[in-house]
């Protein structure tokens, strides 16, 4: 069973650490508290804490001094700092100085729990480790690069090359194919690996949002700017940013992150003053980058500059050999993980996934072992068995996905929740739906918008709104 997340909280007033007990009482969580810098240290040193929350301002400025001391003898626990004055030096300044994340007081719930989620997610990346083991002796509870096939120790050999140098690498590979494991065995056995390991997946945040979520936002910026958010770029300051699906970001945040690669600063949405930053780039695609610059759809000079290192991750279909081995891999770990006895898989069952096609690669794999475990019963997986599941993991084809069904759809966003691929699914479904549909209604009243609106119930306000907010044109 998981550990409660434990959280040390300094602050000289009472009251917010009562304030932050009550906002996180809905989780699984256990708060310390310390009332100065000398009982925090105490504290540090003598318990294990997944995320401190200080302000920054007590006894004259002794926050930033904790900090600064945190990051020399305590740097794992991800620093979430408060402070009275919401402006943005103040941000900019606790970043500077190592915090993972910023927030003003009066602390808002949501932007506590969001904070939370966060950094949590981000020491768990860090912390789980990546074993790079071709042979069939798999280390329990570790996730593993299973393989001996010559195109995995091709893989292995670049991991090695790239991982004790500091330049940006771009990992690229078809769906499923694991470049989020190869981007933590790099983090891992990189020079960065005590400092955090910050995720991002370009395609799974709408457009609108994207750019706050990567460069962060002042107060007031847009409607919902409530307060100054610190965003990706300045989390991962002096450690490392993964920016998994690079080719789903459009032209003007391509523009941006190439700045940042080139002058290592950017502004935060809404605001004029230089942020400097010193953070080390991983990303990955499965998307053909140079087809979409001679499309015009990717910026060929950001092209160069992300694609100083490449680890090409083959396909399952290219290393067939390494299907049995992973097979097995798959059955041990879940065995223990479902509770269920060690399953054997039938040689004929084995010939059948290595002669498919395994369009999802080695998550399709994973999937199918899964299910096909859940459905023996303690009987050896049979050829029959396979032949259901392979048809039951077809994933849709890239270009059409969302051309097919809405069930279909949203039943693929859930099997890539559920892998860790995507987060806040809900949202992502209602409002690519909420979208198409929006823009179906205006082509058929071919951009009427009082016809459009009594069709989809919303006000014509609303409506336009909506419209202006997934970048569809009304003035049609």
């Amino acid at each position: 069973m998981a550990r409660s997340t434990s959280i040390l909280v300094i602050d000289p007033n009472p009251d917010v650490t009562s304030s932050i007990e009550i906002a996180l009482k809905e989780n699984d969580i256990n708060i310390t508290s310390a009332a100065n810098e000398q009982s925090a240290i105490d504290e540090l040193d003598s318990g294990d804490f997944d995320i401190v929350i200080s302000d920054l301002t007590f006894d004259d400025g002794r926050g930033f001094s904790l900090l600064q001391k945190l990051q020399k003898f305590h740097p794992q626990p991800p620093f979430i700092a408060l402070s009275d004055q919401s402006d943005s030096r103040s941000a900019i300044e606790a970043v500077k100085a190592g915090a993972f994340d910023f927030l003003p007081k009066p602390i808002s719930t949501a932007d506590l729990n969001r904070a939370i989620k966060e950094a949590i997610d981000c020491s768990r990346r860090a912390s789980e480790p990546v074993a790079i083991d071709p042979r069939d002796e798999f280390s329990e509870g570790i996730d593993t690069l299973v393989g001996n096939s010559r195109a995995m120790l091709d893989v292995y050999k670049a991991l090695g090359r790239v991982s004790a140098t500091p330049v940006t690498v771009l990992i690229r590979g078809e769906t499923g194919t694991g470049k989020e494991l190869v981007a933590r065995a790099i983090f891992q056995h990189g020079h960065r690996a005590h400092k955090p390991f910050i995720t991002i997946n370009c395609a799974a945040i709408p457009e609108n949002l994207l750019e706050s979520e990567l460069f962060g936002h002042e107060k007031g910026s847009f409607t919902g700017a409530v307060a100054t958010r610190v965003g990706k770029f300045e989390q991962a300051n002096g450690a490392t940013l993964f920016l998994d699906e690079i080719g789903d970001l459009n032209h003007s945040l391509q523009a941006k992150l190439l700045r940042v690669l080139q002058e290592k600063r950017f502004q935060r949405v809404g605001g004029s003053e230089e942020i400097q930053v010193d953070v080390r780039i991983i990303a990955a695609t499965h998307r053909s980058l140079e087809k979409m610059i001679a499309e015009g759809d990717f910026r060929e000079d950001l092209f160069y500059r992300l694609n100083v290192a490449t680890i090409k991750l083959p396909p399952l279909r290219d290393r067939i050999g390494d299907i049995q081995l992973l097979t097995g891999f798959f059955l041990k770990r879940f065995s223990e993980e479902l509770v269920v006895p060690p399953t054997a898989i039938t040689r004929s069952a084995v010939s059948r996934l290595e002669s498919s096609r395994l369009p999802g690669n080695v998550r399709q794999l994973q999937n199918i072992v899964r299910k096909a475990l859940l459905r023996s019963r303690g009987y050896a997986i049979d050829r029959e068995t396979i032949d259901e599941l392979l048809v039951e993991t077809e994933p849709p084809d890239q270009d059409t996905k969302e051309a097919g069904s809405v069930e279909h759809y949203c039943r693929q966003l859930v099997l890539d929740a559920a892998d860790g691929l995507l987060e806040n699914v809900h949202q992502i479904a209602v409002e690519k739906i909420e979208a198409h549909l929006i823009e179906a209604a205006l082509d058929r009243s071919e951009g009427n918008i009082s016809k459009a609106s009594k069709w989809l119930g919303l006000s014509r306000l609303t409506l336009r709104e909506k419209a202006k907010r997934y970048g569809i044109f009304t003035d049609r």
